[in-house]
């Protein structure tokens, strides 16, 4: 099995095209970033992605931006869904990210939801990955378990920084049991987490060393569940971001650490981790 890096493009609007040589000089395989919303603009960054030779993962958003609008119905997502997979096309990607629905819905909700957003997916012949984030469906894992064993066919994004700052703990008393979500997980967002947060200072930190660890044995354990599933990649994203993930000074504003410094570190530090992964088999 290879490993395949993608750089993502949060926080990097008005600087793509040097976001995108910074990623083919530092060796990742593409970018994964947002669906642009006009044809124009997706016309744009088609043309950037194959200048630079990157291939490309879409990120699409049902019902809205990160925070859905609360007023919009099932339904309401689902067509929002059906446009932007077609739109998504254009772009040929490797697959796309969904973060899809809200986290209001009841659980009969979402499965509903989910099992029409996946034929969606199936009748246009697009393969889509499903997020866990907060404000989501898919935002907590006790849902999310419950989706993965009514929904055998759905795959998973696994954001688990997400559940980890949700749950308010590590997700690693014998009792947490993810395993029918990591058998399904198709791609990995790596960004580390921690009981308060979902991004620590910097994942370097001594102080955050257990919660490096507890993140590094999830993707492990995703790793192990894909080699079984005869994946011969599988695709990962360093996703340290802004917005209010990274540390600021007070007063000032002032980041604490450089975005592209966590993510290329955390893309160093998961390269090396998977060739242990290779070699312990």
């Amino acid at each position: 099995m290879k490993l395949e890096l993608f750089r993502s493009l949060w926080g990097y609007a008005e600087q793509r095209a040097n976001a995108c040589r910074e990623a083919r000089g530092a060796g990742f395989t593409g970018i994964e970033a947002r669906l642009p919303q006009t044809p124009a603009e997706r016309r744009e960054l088609g043309a950037l992605l194959e200048g630079e030779g990157l291939a490309y993962i879409a990120i699409l958003f049902t019902g809205g931006a990160v925070l859905p609008d609360q007023g919009l119905t099932p339904t309401e997502h689902l067509r929002d869904l059906e446009r932007q997979l077609d739109a998504s096309a254009e772009l040929e990607p490797r697959f796309v990210n969904v973060l899809a629905g809200n986290d209001r819905w009841s659980t009969t909700q979402q499965l509903d939801f989910l099992g029409q957003a996946q034929e969606i997916a199936r009748r246009g012949g697009h393969l889509c990955s499903f997020e866990t984030h907060r404000a989501r469906c898919l935002a907590t894992p006790w849902v999310t378990l419950e989706i993965a064993r009514q929904l055998p066919e759905l795959l998973f994004t696994t954001d688990i920084s997400h559940w980890v700052v949700g749950c308010e703990r590590l997700l690693d008393d014998p009792a947490d049991d993810l395993g029918d979500f990591v058998s399904r997980v198709h791609h990995i967002q790596a960004r580390v987490g921690y009981d308060q947060g979902p991004q620590v200072p910097h994942p370097a930190a001594p102080e955050y060393a257990r919660e490096l660890a507890f993140h590094q044995r999830h993707w492990a354990a995703v790793w192990h569940s894909q080699r079984e599933r005869g994946y011969p990649v599988t695709t990962l994203t360093p996703e340290f971001g802004p917005d209010g993930y990274t540390f600021r000074l007070p007063f000032t504003g002032m980041p604490i650490a450089d975005l592209w410094d966590l993510n290329r570190w955390m893309a160093d530090t998961q390269r090396d981790q998977f060739q242990r992964f290779l070699q312990d088999r």
